[in-house]
């Protein structure tokens, strides 16, 4: 409930001009090509595939938004602000584990410690590990995983760095994208969650309150879960009802927060088939909260996959929407890193993908 915080002073908010924005990006993205995920009893092409981010790039190219450029180093240490220090370790010897018993295709989980079982103590075994540190089998692991997502995770501190340096708003052009990674746990084809990881940068260098949106199509679980129990940091999310739609277990009205972040989380479930009118009332609700917040920046978790040819999901956003969508957020005045979650209509995420930057940027 945004009564509970008192705003604090708006010594980050900006005005609705300003430079050009910046998007950041790494070809290191393209290493993670997963061959197959587990998908309704059977193995698939990967939906979230290298491709998605060349068609972005194109489109981005396209347009007078501003310069592509790559990204700094940050090391480990933000990634551990956010995310256990064992599941960092994990990810990051995976593959060299799986491929030292002879596997050379990619390493998929197949045991979970479910309710009856232990999920306590991380197992030795690289197969135990695999699924102990993940909720589904979208999540494979290939020989360029590693690279791809710390590339990824430095994509979004360095989209956050340009505002803490001053710029009013940048595109982290991230793959693999994050808001189901949670604190110890990968899922939903993501690994780690760049826009916690952003956030919490943000917290790290000055901002007292940071504001998350997520309007990807499925409910950004992790980022909920990373920051559930804290004031600091609003997670507003509309989605797909987690009744019918991945990843099922989290996403319901009713979770709120809980200790010090009860009232700093707001889901807004929407049922199949929403049409645009439905999901603008929606984001007006839960740009409301933000605003009511006092946020000093908002980290948007950018998903188009609420597009109406989505191939995994069902909502009816057309390509003519994002504009609308780009400008409400930035009717806040904040100053807003966009980082790259789902959309899986590959020749269209593109078009999308720019329409909310340009219908941010007033175009």
């Amino acid at each position: 409930m945004a009564s509970r915080a008192t705003p604090s002073p708006a010594t980050h908010r900006l005005p609705h001009s300003g430079t050009t924005m910046l998007t950041v990006h790494s070809p290191d993205h393209a290493l993670h090509h997963g061959a197959a995920e587990f998908y309704r009893g059977r193995l698939v092409p990967c939906f979230e595939m290298p491709s998605r981010v060349e068609h972005v790039l194109a489109s981005i190219a396209a347009t007078e938004l501003g310069a592509v450029i790559p990204p700094e180093s940050f090391g480990r240490e933000p990634l551990v602000r956010v995310h256990a220090p064992d599941y960092v370790a994990f990810l990051e010897s995976a593959w060299a584990e799986w491929s030292a018993l002879g596997e050379t295709g990619d390493a998929l989980p197949y045991v979970w410690p479910a309710r009856d079982l232990r999920g306590d103590v991380p197992p030795a075994h690289i197969d135990g590990k695999l699924g102990f540190y993940s909720i589904d089998a979208a999540v494979p692991i290939t020989a360029g995983t590693w690279t791809a997502v710390s590339a990824s995770a430095d994509v979004a501190l360095t989209g956050a760095k340009l505002i803490v340096d001053g710029a009013r708003s940048a595109f982290a052009l991230c793959r693999p994208p994050g808001h189901h990674a949670g604190a110890r746990a990968m899922g939903g084809f993501c690994y780690l969650n760049n826009a916690a990881i952003a956030a919490q940068y943000w917290r790290d260098h000055g901002m007292a309150r940071v504001a998350i949106l997520d309007v990807d199509y499925h409910h950004g679980n992790g980022t909920q879960a990373i920051f559930y129990d804290r004031a600091d940091v609003l997670f507003a999310s509309l989605h797909g009802d987690p009744q019918v739609e991945y990843p099922f277990f989290l996403g319901y009205a009713d979770e709120t927060g809980t200790g010090a972040g009860e009232g700093f989380n707001l889901n807004l479930p929407l049922a199949w088939g929403t049409e645009p009118a439905e999901y603008l009332s929606a984001l007006d609700t839960a740009l409301e909260r933000i605003a009511g917040f006092g946020a000093d920046g908002v980290v948007v978790s950018l998903g188009v996959d609420t597009f109406e040819h989505d191939p995994i999901s069902h909502f009816k956003l057309a390509s003519a929407d994002y504009p609308t969508i780009g400008a409400r957020i930035a009717a806040l005045g904040l100053p807003t890193l966009f980082v790259m979650e789902g959309g899986y209509a590959v020749a269209d995420i593109g078009t999308n993908v720019v329409n909310v930057l340009r219908g941010f940027e007033g175009g």
